[in-house]
């Protein structure tokens, strides 16, 4: 059922302030050295003091001043981070007190927020089968609050699938070099290629969302349960057979999920439900940093 606009503002702005506060105490200096500038441009001068690099001397100034002056270079942001949010119907499930989708919104702010303290730009694809919504890359407050609203408020046309469709398109878009987080749980298949060619030009980072429930059934006897992308309805005994078939049925294809991803040498966020994300968050950029203070 659709928020109205007050309970929309509501939860954007809880989301705002427990975003804004995950990223000034932890997230926004890991960003920041993870996702570096596209290079230096030149700022200013200043005296050199024993120590400086020489060379980083401006010999003209130098010449002209009578004495010893270098060069300073802050580091040219610019980036454009890209959100890519997968709202076909299993995005709905949860079991663990909230939705996929909402846990999504959540993780999507403090990325978003950690990008715009960093001078960075936000865009924004909302995926099923097809984009169905897309919001250019912007910067500002402002503008992140109306990347988290339009994610929050969304009724997909679709309940399925197609997230080489989606990545297609974000690669007819998307000129420029950008940093794309692909939030998803990545259920179905097909989608290996498009990240392939996606990441060619893109940094691009797979956010696995999971619940519990998607893996292991829990015991209860009969249990009436609905595919949300297919609509399909089928009655399963949770203390027989079926459950474990389930269950093992679910692992084979978690792992070849994370093989897939593995094939693309991709730093992967896991998240779920029944855990905290920020934790998956700060794992990533520790992996990433390592991964890139290695070459």
């Amino acid at each position: 059922m659709p928020l109205s606009t007050a309970e929309l503002f509501k939860k954007a702005k809880k989301i705002e302030i427990a975003s804004r506060r995950l990223v000034d105490e932890t997230i926004s200096g890991q960003y920041h050295s993870v996702f570096k500038g596209r290079g230096l441009i030149f700022s200013d001068v200043r005296p050199y003091y024993p120590g400086d690099d020489v060379r980083s001397i401006d010999w003209n100034i130098t010449a002209r001043m009578n004495a010893p002056h270098i060069k300073q270079f802050v580091e040219e942001r610019d980036r454009t981070v890209n959100l890519m949010i997968d709202m076909s119907a299993s995005e709905y499930f949860g079991t663990q007190g909230s939705v996929k989708r909402e846990l999504a919104a959540e993780l999507a702010a403090v990325v978003a927020f950690s990008a715009i303290k960093n001078n960075d730009r936000v865009g924004l694809y909302i995926v099923t089968d097809k984009v169905e919504k897309y919001v250019p890359p912007k910067k500002g407050r402002r503008h992140v609050l109306r990347v988290i609203g339009e994610i929050l408020a969304f009724q997909p046309q679709s309940r399925g699938t197609d997230l080489a469709k989606s990545l297609d398109f974000f690669s007819k878009v998307a000129r420029r070099r950008s940093v794309l987080f692909l939030v998803s749980d990545f259920l179905t298949t097909g989608w290996e290629q498009a990240m392939k060619i996606a990441r060619q030009r893109h940094e691009l980072v797979p956010v696995v969302v999971s619940d519990p429930m998607e893996e292991v059934l829990p015991r209860v006897g009969l249990l009436v349960l609905e595919d949300l992308e297919t609509g399909e309805v089928v009655e399963v005994d949770t203390s027989g057979r079926v459950a474990r078939d389930f269950a093992k049925l679910a692992k084979q294809a978690s792992a070849a999920r994370d093989q897939a991803l593995r094939r693309l040498n991709l730093d992967v966020v896991k998240v779920s439900t029944n855990e905290p994300y920020v934790d998956a968050l700060v794992a990533f950029f520790k992996a990433r940093s390592k991964r890139m203070s290695h070459g």
